[in-house]
Order: C-alpha cells, then sequence, then structure tokens
C-alpha cells in the first residue's frame, strides 16, 4: 500500500467532500441516499464549526471523518462530536482509522480542545472495538431522537 495522506478541508474542497460522502453512503449503506446539492456542501464547508478530514491514496479519497465543534457555556473550551468516520472497505484494517483520528485529535490540541465524543449503535461491534482500540472510554447514555413533521 502506497503512503497515505491526511488532508483537512476547506471551504476550496467541495469535490473531495463529494467523494468522502459517496464512501459514507457505501460504508453506513445508505443506498436511497441522495447527495444535498453543491451550495448546502460548500455552506458547511464554509462553517467554522464543521470539521472535514479525508485520508488519501495516490490522491485518490479512500475515507475520512467529520466532525462538529460544540462550543461550550460550562467552560471556555470546546468539545468535538465526531459524527462520522469511514474507510473504503478495501482500505480498511489498515490503521487509517486511526490515522484519521489522530489528526482530529491534533486539531483539537491545537485548538485548546480537550474532548472528543462520539456515538456508536451497541449492534455495530466493528465500530465500537474501533473506538475501545483508539483508547476511546465508553459510557453508557440512552440517545432520544426527535423528528419534526
Amino acid at each position: 500500500m502506497n503512503k497515505s495522506q491526511i488532508k483537512k478541508l476547506e471551504k476550496q474542497d467541495l469535490v473531495l467532500f463529494q467523494k468522502l460522502i459517496r464512501i459514507f453512503q457505501e460504508v453506513f449503506e445508505m443506498k436511497e441516499a441522495t447527495i444535498p446539492k453543491d451550495p448546502q456542501l460548500v455552506k458547511l464547508l464554509e462553517n467554522s464549526y464543521f470539521i472535514s478530514f479525508v485520508v488519501c491514496i495516490d490522491d485518490k479519497v479512500i475515507g475520512g471523518l467529520t466532525a462538529y465543534e460544540l462550543p461550550s457555556y460550562y467552560t471556555t473550551r470546546s468539545e468535538i462530536f465526531i459524527y462520522d468516520i469511514a474507510v473504503d472497505p478495501s482500505f480498511q484494517r489498515k490503521g487509517l482509522g486511526k490515522q484519521l483520528l489522530a489528526a482530529l485529535k491534533q486539531y483539537a490540541k491545537e485548538k485548546n480542545i480537550n474532548v472528543l465524543f462520539v456515538d456508536a449503535n451497541e449492534e455495530d461491534e466493528h465500530a465500537v472495538d474501533f473506538y475501545h482500540t483508539t483508547r476511546g472510554e465508553a459510557s453508557k447514555v440512552i440517545q432520544f431522537s426527535y423528528y419534526v413533521d
């Protein structure tokens, strides 16, 4: 395997972001999902609280993550919520997810952010194992969703 490169996406990286979303769709088996129109994606990339990294090999996006910085009103430090992280199935189990997480941790350190967190469904054993092996500390929570008509 050639050397991988991690890149933080900026507002001009729309095409890379679209490629990352396609990987999310494949890995998360979102067959019916459609990629939003360019203006919505550009708006996300321009949002200073939206964070996205991709991992590339030979200039091809093979994985990445998206996250959100959440400013706190309890402290001067923000926290980061990892929204999605995935690697193309043919490149999984090669340490690329760990590299992505390390890049996000470095970003957090530079921004003086000391907490990153992520949700994982208990039945998603692959994700749960990944977060355990990357030294994530599990805590039991029940997440409630409200759907607005």
